[in-house]
């Protein structure tokens, strides 16, 4: 993984699974938190922008805190445990399926000089997908570490990650392979 002009994005993972096939996904999250929380931390130390996009819960005035504080619970925390910003990480709310709709990304990638993106998180075949989507229209490069993102079913997961590898030209591979 290069420093120069990648950002990471961790895409929903801060979530109280508050919904139909919630405890699904969240055990499917917990274990791509970890691999998260270790991309996290190697690109942490190469000086790589992390930024979280979040859904907002229909809460339009909150900052981080407000949405910990209301995703955080029984079947959130230990995901949370592993995946929670950090002071220098950005936070950035989203009112629907994609990164960029109705957000300040684009501008912010713009001023951080960022060209490639890493796509990480919830849902791999709804909110990843959509948001690879934008991405690729706007022209950013895409890499997806296939073992950062999940999806209810997994063979939801697989067809989103086939589409970002044959529509998007997005990287596909293990979130190892990004830290050598």
């Amino acid at each position: 993984m290069k420093n120069a002009k990648t950002a990471l994005i961790i895409i929903d993972m801060l979530n109280d699974f508050q919904f139909k096939n919630g405890k699904i996904l969240a055990e499917k999250s917990l274990t791509i938190a970890q691999n998260i929380s270790k991309l996290k931390q190697y690109a942490s130390s190469q000086h790589i922008p992390i930024i979280y996009v979040n859904d907002h819960y229909k809460l339009w005035q909150a900052n981080l805190e407000t949405i910990l504080t209301h995703c955080t619970n029984e079947i959130s925390s230990p995901i949370l445990h592993h995946i929670s910003p950090q002071n220098a990480d950005y936070f950035l709310i989203k009112p629907k399926h994609s990164i960029f709709y109705g957000t300040a990304l684009n501008i912010l990638l713009s001023q951080l000089d960022v060209h490639t993106l890493i796509l990480t998180g919830i849902a791999g075949n709804i909110c990843v997908l959509f948001s690879a989507n934008d991405a690729y229209m706007r022209e950013y490069n895409l890499i997806v570490p296939e073992d950062c993102i999940a999806s209810n079913a997994d063979e939801d997961n697989t067809f989103a990650l086939r589409m970002m590898h044959n529509v998007l030209n997005a990287r596909i591979c293990k979130h190892t392979e990004l830290m050598n």
